[in-house]
């Protein structure tokens, strides 16, 4: 997932601080406790983020991409996948309740081979309604993916989301 990097090593370069990674986390993260600062197995949250597709290009909310997560998601508790407006960093307001689905969510469909597909998109493709997450034409958007719980794999970048792509 584009975005994600461990937080540790984002937050300083070359013995620098990161300024526009810490201008970054702030913006989307505007309250930060222990669990969110610094990653331990197994407890707390963790969290990537992805502003840009496979091919470095804005999302558009016209069109339909695909995030790929492999089998075993590493994490001890739950994992979802949320979408945020570009402007507010509120919650993309659309026609669903919630832009958030993942593997707490009634109906969410599992690949048959353990992995799972989420969709972004202004319809849902063909069957994939409880995997599809609404977006908007003519609105920017980004998402997040949150790992509650998260274990050593997703820590030690073992374990890793694919890139948020166009759909074919």
């Amino acid at each position: 997932m584009m975005g994600y990097v461990n937080k540790d090593v984002f937050f300083e370069v070359d013995g620098a601080s990161n300024l526009d990674a810490r201008t970054m986390f702030l913006f989307n993260y505007t309250g930060v406790t222990p669990a969110m600062a610094v990653t331990h197995p197994g407890l707390g949250s963790d969290y990537a983020a992805a502003y840009l597709d496979a091919n470095k290009q804005a999302f558009d909310g016209a069109k339909t991409y695909r995030l790929h997560l492999p089998r075993d998601v590493p994490v001890n508790n739950f994992w979802a996948v949320t979408l945020y407006d570009t402007q507010t960093r509120s919650l993309l307001q659309t026609s669903q309740t919630f832009p958030t689905v993942g593997s707490q969510t009634e109906g969410f469909q599992q690949n048959a081979d353990g992995s799972f597909d989420v969709y972004f998109g202004p319809e849902p493709p063909e069957g994939q309604d409880a995997n599809w997450l609404e977006t908007v034409p003519g609105k920017s958007w980004f998402t997040i993916l949150r790992m509650y719980g998260p274990l050593e794999p997703w820590i030690d970048q073992s374990w890793r989301p694919g890139e948020v792509e166009l759909a074919e």
